[in-house]
């Protein structure tokens, strides 16, 4: 495990001097390596230092290498344009950094540190390559938005280590009976994942940032929340019935307005990022059941969003390079432009609306069990969301696929092979998972 913190840190120098193609190169044989690194074991292995892993861990670790090297080959305009590329090769570093530290640190003190040192370099993506002046709002909505609700759980970690003098999550089995410390520890999870009504910042966040800073918040930063979930709400299994509940109700009743509000969206990214919301609304509600079937699920679901989503927003950029919009009746009857990235739109929008042989569908199945073998009357929410679901996808897929073209546009560039490789990067695995699915229920 430090060998993979050392390579990282050694990448630092290299970012000024290596060039931007050889630089992503290594990034990518760094994914391949850890990809390498599995173990068949079922608890946790790797053990070095504060550093371990299990299945949970090392997934959401590949996925993060995998979005980061995708996010260098998704940035190559910083390059051309020669806009503080190098500078922008650091902050991806630092981030990655974080990543791995937050996701594989078994010290519940380290976990929060470096969960809350990974919105610096978010922070910057947004605030230094964004578009519109109003990226400053969007990087402090973003930012006091999980500080603020973050500093309860620090009180709370502290809290732990003074009376059970251990903050190592292999050894915490404690039930913790407070609604104080449930609510303490987990509410900054629920802003991050994000839930209905404290998810403001998503939509901004993401409308703002350029195509690196959204890919690595649909990709990697609302995984965070679903992480942290996973790891505490084992704490808290005596709250199941009364606030669990309550939060779940909100959950799946948030997550099918936002599905209907998908549907009256005119900026491709900001439909993009409300289906996010939609979707994580789900792995929340799958998690909080607290049975097999909703872990799983929620895993599931985390993996196939990220790289669903991630592609989507790939797609909505590369037709932004284009037309330099983001309105859906500026991007019309792109079917007569670029044929061959319709078929792109189709394969993600399927993936997205949960059609086979895609891992959206499966981690969908499997949540639809546990929500409704918990109560049946989710049955009602959870239909809406995957109705919904399909319909803003296929609204988003033939309104900037066919109809009138905008008659504005007089000159026009054809894809490059760049950008057919980033996005069958994101349909492969998402696609290829499925196949070796015994992998991820390892870890329960």
């Amino acid at each position: 495990m430090m060998s993979f913190v050392f390579s990282l840190i050694m990448l630092i120098p290299l970012s000024f001097y290596l060039d931007y193609w050889l630089f992503q190169w290594l990034f990518f044989f760094f994914s391949f390596m850890f990809m390498y690194n599995y173990s068949g074991f079922f608890y946790y292995f790797n053990i070095s230092n504060i550093l371990g892993l299990d299945m949970l861990s090392y997934s959401l670790i590949l996925l993060s290498y995998w979005i980061c090297s995708l996010m260098i080959l998704a940035s190559v305009k910083l390059y051309k344009d020669s806009n503080y590329f190098h500078f922008f090769l650091l902050v991806l570093i630092f981030l990655m950094f974080s990543l791995f530290m937050t996701f594989s640190s078994m010290n519940l003190f380290f976990f929060y540190l470096f969960f809350e040192i990974s919105l610096v370099p978010t922070l910057i993506l947004i605030i230094g390559w964004g578009y519109q002046p109003e990226r400053l709002e969007a990087g402090i909505y973003l930012l006091f938005y999980t500080l603020f609700m973050s500093l309860p759980m620090m009180i709370m970690i502290f809290y732990l280590s003074e009376k059970l003098n251990l903050v190592n999550f292999m050894f915490m089995n404690q039930n913790l009976n407070l609604i104080f410390m449930y609510l303490c520890v987990n509410l900054v999870f629920f802003v991050k994942i994000p839930i209905f009504f404290l998810h403001l910042w998503l939509p901004k966040a993401h409308v703002e940032a350029p195509i690196s800073g959204s890919m690595i918040l649909a990709g990697i930063m609302l995984k965070l929340g679903g992480y942290g979930l996973l790891r505490f709400m084992i704490f808290f299994q005596l709250f199941l019935l009364d606030l669990n509940i309550i939060i779940l109700s909100v959950s799946l009743m948030g997550g099918s307005f936002i599905s209907i509000i998908c549907i009256r969206q005119s900026d491709m990214k900001s439909l993009i990022a409300y289906s996010s919301i939609s979707h994580m609304s789900l792995v929340l509600s799958g998690l909080l059941t607290l049975n097999y079937f909703g872990m799983w699920g929620s895993l599931l679901m985390m993996l196939a969003h990220g790289l669903c989503s991630s592609g989507l927003f790939c797609l909505a950029n590369i037709m932004y390079e284009r037309t330099h919009s983001r309105s859906l009746y500026l991007n019309k009857g792109m079917l007569n432009f670029l044929p061959n990235l319709s078929l792109w739109w189709f394969l993600l929008l399927s993936s997205n609306m949960a059609a086979p042989p895609s891992l959206n569908l499966f981690s969908e199945i499997i949540l639809i069990n546990s929500l409704v073998g918990f109560n049946y009357m989710n049955m009602f929410c959870v239909s809406i969301i995957s109705f919904f679901s399909a319909v803003y996808s296929l609204f988003l897929y033939s309104y900037s696929q066919h109809g009138e073209f905008y008659s504005g546009i007089y000159s026009f560039m054809s894809g490059y092979n760049r950008e057919y490789l980033l996005l069958i990067l994101h349909w492969l695995p998402l696609n290829i998972l499925i196949l070796k699915l015994e992998f991820f229920f390892q870890w329960i």
